[in-house]
């Protein structure tokens, strides 16, 4: 889907301003001139001039084509399918991760998604394992993000 840079400019300049006035509440440091809120202001300020920018050029080229048009992919059957299985694994990560855990979830998902994508069946399986381990040993281990383990907990390393 091709959207005219103006309604992404909106966009940005409207995260911009949440973050804005999310920082206003944050306190001031006693004897410091710079408090917790300088870094996400510096940041939010950019994303509106950056935003601003987007709205200029969106708005000056609006007359060489429409404000939304969808790509040919949309159209397509298989693409289709393969983006309502990323959404639903997305949902399906939300509901059942707790319960079944990182390592059974992950699996599964990536078993959907290789499968919804038409890899075969052996690769999907080796390559949804591989990933499954690769990202629970990277976020796990390596940052120290405590991701749940389900029915695995009395298995938890």
């Amino acid at each position: 889907m091709k959207i005219n840079d103006a309604l992404w400019g909106v966009l940005l300049m409207a995260l911009g301003a949440a973050v804005l006035l999310a920082v206003r509440g944050y306190p001031n440091l006693s004897g410091q001139p710079v408090g917790p809120a300088l870094f996400p202001s510096l940041i939010a300020v950019g994303l509106c001039a950056g935003g601003a920018l987007l709205v200029w050029q969106g708005w000056r080229d609006r007359a060489q084509g429409p404000w939304l048009e969808w790509e040919d992919w949309v159209h397509s059957p298989r693409h289709t399918k393969a983006l309502v299985a990323l959404l639903g694994m997305v949902v399906f990560y939300i509901l059942v991760s707790d319960t079944l855990g990182f390592l059974i979830t992950a699996w599964v998902m990536m078993m959907t998604l290789f499968r919804s994508l038409q890899v075969a069946w052996g690769r999907s399986l080796l390559w949804a394992v591989v990933a499954t381990v690769v990202v629970h040993f990277a976020f796990y281990k390596l940052l120290r993000v405590p991701l749940p383990w389900g029915v695995l907990t009395p298995l938890a390393w």
